[in-house]
């Protein structure tokens, strides 16, 4: 099961691409290339236990309104110890299926300071009703483990400049990888708060906020065995950047 799992992921990512290299080659030629990147998570945090964090969250594109090709990369730097707590990096495709979602396709690889995963990445991101940012991926990794993840923001606008954002990211894993010190079932929860205020025009955006994160069950117990921590609280301060 777990190779017709993997082969499946391969398959998906060989189609995306060859999709991409027809498409984007067209618009090359209509000259309808876009491109831009921004960094909405650059931060360093605090914790309760005196961890000092760098983090962050970005990504870049180019294409064209029906097709974009986007590299997303998210990281946290544990400068007390001088090495990775997590490093992500998504290589994906974009393609509208309405007027506020996008379905996508592609490939993720972890490189921390543990083992290096590479996944098969599908899922499906836009803005739900209410104005709620939702980002759903499903992800099956080299070695047919399969696991999804959900990540919801909200903007409440408290002035033009001032803007109050709460966010959440929830990880499921649907069967173990002990490798990479992941349990089946509900993995692990974050939880953030962020204060900003918007200096040039949405493109440099500072910020306060605070940061809860809690691993649950197997996954727990699996950080507990390495000497660590399954919850933490960080007080962060940061900036958004859009280039």
């Amino acid at each position: 099961m777990k190779n017709i799992m993997t082969g499946f992921a391969g398959a998906a990512v060989c189609a995306f691409a060859a999709l991409a290299s027809i498409n984007l080659a067209a618009a090359q030629e209509k000259g309808l290339f876009l491109y831009g990147g921004q960094l909405e998570e650059l931060e360093y945090r605090a914790g309760d236990e005196g961890e000092e964090i760098m983090a962050w969250g970005g990504n870049a594109f180019v294409g064209t309104d029906e097709l974009k090709l986007r590299w997303i990369s998210e990281g946290e730097y544990d400068n007390r110890d001088s090495s990775f707590e997590r490093l992500e990096n998504q290589l994906v495709l974009h393609k509208p299926i309405s007027t506020f979602f996008d379905v996508k396709g592609g490939v993720r690889i972890d490189t921390p300071k543990g083992t290096d995963r590479w996944f098969g990445v599908a899922g499906v991101m836009g803005l739900a009703p209410q104005w709620f940012e939702v980002d759903v991926d499903f992800f099956v990794s080299e070695t047919g483990d399969t696991s999804a993840r959900l990540e919801v923001e909200y903007e409440l606008l408290l002035t033009n400049y001032l803007i109050l954002a709460p966010s959440m990211e929830v990880n499921v894993a649907f069967s173990d990888d002990e490798e990479i010190g992941v349990g089946s079932g509900l993995s692990d929860v974050e939880i953030g708060l962020r204060l900003s205020y918007d200096v040039i025009d949405r493109s440099f955006s500072p910020y306060l906020g605070i940061v809860y994160e809690r691993k649950f069950g197997q996954t727990s117990d699996f950080a507990k065995d390495e000497g660590e921590d399954d919850e933490a609280w960080f007080a962060v301060i940061g900036a958004r950047l859009v280039f």
